[in-house]
């Protein structure tokens, strides 16, 4: 077991982190802001707005896309630095937007809550609510903004990949324990779900999957938020890696300059209200053997 470093903190709560054009992007929820850092650990607002933002992207124009979680709707930054509507998701989304991974064709995949997560652990006092929760959907959103299912009946869809052929979507479905993929048809459509990884092998000391990335050689890292560790997966559910962090892990990238840092999230909790409270989260690193791959 490798363990990781802290990099930065004094954030909030961390999600969507990115690498893209020499530093790792993300989203501060509870500061309503888009942030960056670089690997020497200085920090920089890149866009504030009126909402907790979520997933980033990129469109293939380099004009940025940050999901606005609690208006459900995806934003576009435009070349002069204004905040556009990019699409509403409502039609497809119940409760929060999340998550999002975007594809070289300026595609985007969007996950759902599908329901008060945070308010059902509460009421609940445990992770009881794995067992019993309404299900949730993808949304994809196309180039011009156009909003379609892209898929559905999915339990808690959170952290997306693509592979590098574009051909197979890869996420977590934190709430049944698992790494699900889809096929990716030329027209973006998702087709095929099939099982990628079980995760929750050990209910007694439970590992999901909430955030994760892709590696060169077909590998899967997910942060788990239920401990401190972040996970790296064969396809087929092998144990092949494991990072430990000061604090649980809510989100991972692979970066750097050689795409073999990999960048973790963490926080002491996700609940909205006591992360929202102190800026407790932090920016974790450890330097791993495989390199970043696919999107993001």
């Amino acid at each position: 077991m490798t363990q990781a470093r802290v990099l930065v903190d004094g954030i909030y709560f961390g999600e969507g982190p990115r690498w893209h054009e020499g530093r790792l992007w993300f989203s501060d929820f509870h500061a309503h802001a888009v942030k960056s850092v670089s690997q020497a650990g200085d920090i920089r607002t890149e866009l504030t707005l009126d909402d907790q933002p979520s997933g980033l992207g990129w469109l293939p124009d380099g004009r940025l896309l940050v999901v606005s979680m609690r208006q459900r709707k995806l934003l576009l930054r435009e070349a002069d630095g204004s905040l556009v509507v990019h699409a509403d998701l409502s039609s497809v989304h119940a409760m929060l937007s999340n998550d999002m991974v975007v594809d070289a064709a300026g595609r985007a995949y969007v996950g759902d809550f599908g329901f008060d997560l945070h308010g059902e652990i509460r009421a609940r006092g445990d992770l009881s609510v794995l067992a019993d929760h309404p299900t949730a959907a993808i949304a994809l959103v196309r180039p011009d903004g156009k909003v379609e299912t892209a898929a559905e009946g999915l339990h808690f869809p959170n952290g997306m990949v693509i592979t590098p052929d574009g051909r197979t979507l890869i996420l977590g479905e934190t709430l049944s324990g698992q790494l699900t993929a889809f096929s990716i048809g030329s027209d973006g459509r998702l087709s095929d779900r099939r099982l990628w990884a079980q995760t929750l092998t050990n209910p007694a000391a439970p590992r999901i999957p909430d955030g994760i990335c892709l590696d060169a050689d077909g590998a899967v890292w997910i942060a788990n938020p239920t401990a401190s560790e972040c996970v790296r997966y064969a396809e087929g559910g092998t144990v092949l890696e494991v990072v430990a962090t000061s604090q649980n892990c809510f989100a991972c990238m692979l970066g750097g300059e050689d795409g073999r840092t990999l960048f973790m999230m963490t926080a002491p909790t996700s609940d909205f209200t006591s992360a929202s409270s102190a800026p407790r989260g932090r920016i974790e690193v450890a330097g791993v053997s495989s390199a970043r791959a696919g999107c993001p």
